[in-house]
């Protein structure tokens, strides 16, 4: 499914993508559950998603260097 949503990425970086995900599926059910939760409530998706990856953007951007 994931692979579907990134068929416009680069190879190299949906592979990457991909790899995150799968070694980290908690913290990225954690997120997808707190954008269903804002979108429930009236936010755009867009909008949702934004909030939601600001607040994880720490834990996001420490995975993005290993």
């Amino acid at each position: 499914m994931l692979e579907k949503q990134l068929a416009g990425i680069p190879t190299e970086e949906r592979e990457r993508l991909i790899k995150l995900v799968s070694e980290n599926p908690e913290l990225f059910q954690k997120i997808a559950s707190e954008v269903q939760e804002k979108v429930k409530s009236g936010k755009d998706q867009m909008s949702a998603m934004m909030e939601v990856m600001g607040s994880h953007k720490d834990e996001l951007a420490s995975l993005m260097r290993n």
